[in-house]
């Protein structure tokens, strides 16, 4: 195969020529909503981003991370040529010793001592590839992706009661729902544009909105019911209601039965549940557990969304098959507005879904029977095909550690943080004989233990096609040239395949011949067995490919006969006792913020990560609003801030999952979570693990501020980082002598001032008078507000050097404001100021005058509350 073909169709000149041409349409690469943007470049590495109007997903709308995309796309930190070990090495040099290793142990140890792991972040040409290569001619399942982490689930869920992963919902259903239920789901965080539908259709037609959480999110703020139950107890809650519905007559099990596929003993099981268990279980009000099932039953139209508060569980597939039995019943689905809705977390956990990049799957919806095996080894032409389900991705680290895998293959994403029980996974990295990570981030906690690191092309660069949360299919475009010696993932593996003598079964020239070849398996021999039939696709052409619009297979809705559905039996199961520790997202990063870390006004909203304690929990624990805290189970411990909230139930933290060991010393959430499963999907438990918290009380605490983050580790008890306009903060906190500090701080012109008895140091860098670097260290009282001094990091102008000491412009105080809508950098004072003074009464009004909550929205519950704080009457 040429060796320019490793960069595949992202070079086409069309698509990334100067920077006046027209925009390029392509998807975002976040969450599983799927939005379309428009990007047009307007330098070598830098571009305007909007929202496509055109595309079905998002109607021009996008999130604050999509929004400022175009912060994220610079070389900063980017692999851009294949290394191996810590040398720079040619890609021949590269790409043969990993076929040569994969091939030797295979010779030596057999196919199953060999694994990929892969992710939602691939395209799916890049997805497809992967699995035929390991499944089709290496001859084993060993491969699973990180979706296996977020949608195992519901995949399995699905399953269970359609007899294929099929999403029977599309967005539409939002607009034409009397009723949306939102299950383990901050939707206006985790998934805004999808928040905006809902609230779009709040205001059009009444649709009422339940939030069924543990947390008080800002998706519960403005929810016409919020039930926050126990975590754990869905099952109850939804068994409840099934036996509510019964009691009622609402349901008759004769007419469900002409309907659905039921067990025999499937009513039976209703007998222990009713409003008053559900309410015991779940520690609710019963009068709140009836409301919500009277609204159901007075709801035909409802469409009941959720994701990894649900999926996130080891009894997750029982909890999502709760759910679909649900609407099974009550004849809630295949219809407008009426639906059970999985949201997927990555942009292309869908398509991974399709081309079998779980391990527990083959390609184009087909399993593991004698008859799938053959006709996919016919299609691929291929005797070696594997001949039983992989290992899933816990079970396949775990693998790694014992010795049975000693070869690996890790793509686009970093189990060394993402992984449960992480430290484990880590050590098992360390310890296998070969790893190989195909990355766009040269120095993540993952490509740290490679042998072989391979650069592979990043958004604006790739090319090929994702699927999001309702069946559709987009196009992701390239509008940047690949920079370095970066490539496509599909055509990496294609060339390691080529390597280790499959050539011909990989020799494509571009990603729409393998997006035809994916597409023709999916209608081969299917004869209407399968609902994922793309061979209308199957023969396009280039052109064709280049200008594919969106298109949703399946049609908008899917609908089931008696045979094509059925209730599965589940029951609520025991409960854990103690202090839990629950994990998630917070609203402006993204998974391990290789991508999201590098945008200063992302990093803004939060810029560390919080564990949010119930006032009753810091009370027992003597924990202050802003004191450090460890946190600790039986697998880790981390340092966190504390953040005091009666959001939380008592019993119950959270954390976030996004911090790693190169941007701080504590806060990974990984390292904390069990790693016990699903017996069914095998998707790990993240959102319930045993934990303490204790206070941590450190001799001294301080913050550095600099252009450059130092190479070394501050070297403190705590220490965190974050991208600011200009430069790097640091926050820290120690023990013992802080001196040591001072070499983190750049060359130039010193000041410093002391006050021994009061225990405070002031230490500021300045050339030509501007500011370079700041430490300022406190043993006792507070530190002074940082965001004046981080504004003079990116000042041309320079200010008195008394006032860099003073952390303060001459005659003013600055106070801390993080900015609230991120979109549009509008902090807290500017919507006061748009309440007080200009008389804004509603969510709307603030924005008329601010800018604030217009765009991705999911700032406006904070709004509400700001509002609600100040004018509890005009809140609207």
């Amino acid at each position: 195969m040429a060796d320019d073909l490793g960069r595949g169709i992202a070079g086409r000149s069309h698509l990334i020529g100067p920077p006046e041409v027209d925009f390029v349409r392509t998807a975002c690469p976040y969450c599983g909503v799927g939005c379309g943007v428009l990007a047009k470049r307007t330098g070598p590495r830098s571009a305007n981003i909007a929202g496509d109007p055109d595309h079905p997903a998002n109607h021009g709308r996008l999130c604050s991370k999509g929004t400022h995309l175009g912060e994220t796309i610079g070389l900063e930190g980017r692999l851009l040529h294949p290394t191996i070990g810590n040398c720079q090495a040619s890609w021949d040099d590269a790409l043969d010793l990993v076929a040569e290793r994969f091939s030797a142990t295979i010779a030596e140890h057999g196919p199953d001592s060999v694994a990929f792991y892969v992710s939602g972040q691939l395209l799916t040409e890049d997805y497809y590839a992967a699995n035929k290569l390991m499944k089709g001619f290496i001859g084993s399942a060993n491969i699973d992706t990180n979706s296996r982490l977020c949608m195992a689930s519901a995949v399995a869920a699905h399953n269970r009661a359609f007899g294929e992963d099929l999403v029977p919902a599309c967005y539409d259903d939002l607009d034409e729902a009397d009723l949306v239920v939102l299950v383990g789901s901050n939707t206006a965080w985790c998934h805004p544009v999808v928040w905006q539908r809902i609230e779009a259709a709040r205001e059009r037609r009444g649709t009422r909105l339940v939030v069924l959480d543990p947390r008080r999110t800002e998706t519960a703020e403005g929810a016409d019911l919020f039930l926050k139950l126990r975590a754990g107890t869905d099952i109850a809650l939804f068994k409840g209601l099934e036996a509510y519905l019964l009691a009622r007559g609402d349901i008759s099990p004769d007419a469900v039965a002409q309907r659905v596929t039921v067990p025999d003993d499937y009513w039976d099981g209703l007998a222990s549940y009713g409003v008053e268990q559900a309410a015991a279980t779940c520690d609710l009000p019963a009068e709140d557990v009836r409301a919500f099932y009277e609204l159901f039953a007075a709801t035909p139209r409802t469409v009941t969304m959720f994701s990894q508060g649900v999926n996130q569980s080891t009894h997750g597939t029982d909890k999502a098959n709760a759910i679909i039995n649900l609407h099974l019943i009550t004849d809630r689905i295949g219809k407008p507005g009426a639906a059970p809705f999985s949201i997927t977390g990555q942009p292309n956990a869908m398509g991974g879904r399709e081309v079998g990049g779980l391990s527990s799957a083959l390609a184009a919806h087909m399993s593991f029977t004698p008859e799938d095996i053959d006709r996919v080894g016919r299609f691929w032409g291929t005797s070696n095909m594997a001949q039983r389900p992989g290992l899933k991705a816990v079970d396949l680290f775990k693998a790694v550690g014992e010795g049975r895998i000693k070869a690996l293959w890790v793509m686009a994403t970093n189990p060394a943080v993402s992984m449960p029980d992480a430290g484990k996974v880590r050590q098992a990295l360390a310890e296998c004989p070969f790893v190989v990570v195909s990355e766009i981030i040269a120095d993540t906690d993952t490509a740290r233990l490679a042998h072989v690191r391979l650069p592979a092309l990043g958004w604006g660069e790739k090319d090929g096609t994702v699927t999001n949360s309702e069946r559709r299919v987009s196009r992701q475009r390239p509008f940047l040239a690949p920079p370095g010696e970066a490539r496509a993932d599909w055509s990496i593996i294609a060339q390691v395949a080529g390597r280790m003598g499959f050539g011909e079964q990989f020799a494509w020239d571009s990603p729409a011949a393998v997006f035809r070849e994916h597409c023709a398996l999916t209608a081969f021999e299917n004869e209407g067995t399968r609902r994922l039939d793309l061979g209308a696709w199957s023969s396009i052409s280039d052109n064709e490919f280049e200008t594919l619009p969106p298109f949703q297979w399946g049609g908008e809705r899917l609908a089931f006969s008696r045979t094509q559905a059925r209730l599965i039996t589940v029951d609520q199961p025991p409960l854990e006792s103690g202090m839990m520790l629950n994990t998630g997202r917070y609203r402006d990063q993204w998974h391990t913020m290789t991508r999201t870390a590098l945008s200063p006004r992302l990093s803004q909203h939060r810029r560390e990560p919080l564990v949010e304690v119930h006032p009753n929990d810091a009370c027992a624990s003597h924990l202050g609003d802003g004191d450090l805290a460890r946190v600790s189970t039986e697998h880790g411990d981390s340092i966190f801030r504390v953040a005091i909230t009666e959001a939380q139930r008592p019993g119950e933290i959270f954390v976030p999952i996004h911090w790693t060991d190169r941007v701080s010393s504590g806060g990974r959430a990984g390292l904390l979570v069990s790693d016990a499963v699903d017996p069914v999907s095998g998707q790990p438990g993240l959102k319930l693990t045993a934990t303490q918290i204790e206070k941590v009380v450190p001799e001294w605490r301080a913050f550095l501020l600099m252009h450059e983050a130092p190479p070394e580790d501050p070297g403190c008890l705590w220490w965190t980082k974050v991208k600011v306009a200009g430069g790097w903060l640091f926050e820290l906190a120690g023990n013992g002598d802080e001196g040591r500090l001072k070499r983190l701080l750049p060359e130039g012109e010193l000041i410093e001032a002391s006050d021994a008895t009061r225990g405070v140091r002031r230490m500021v860098i300045t050339n030509g008078g501007r500011l370079a670097g700041a430490l300022f260290v406190a043993r006792h009282g507070d530190l002074p507000p940082r965001d004046w001094l981080i504004a003079q990091l990116a000042d041309e102008q320079a200010a008195p050097l008394f006032a860099y000491l003073a952390a303060r412009a001459p005659g003013r105080s600055v106070s801390v404001e993080p900015a609230i809508c991120v979109c549009f950098n509008i902090g807290r004072s500017a919507i006061c100021k748009a309440i007080g003074e200009a008389g804004a009464a509603s969510v709307a009004a603030i924005g008329s005058v601010t800018r604030a909550g217009t765009n991705c929205g999911s700032c406006r519950p904070e709004l509400a509350r700001i509002l609600a704080e100040r004018e509890p009457a005009l809140v609207t």
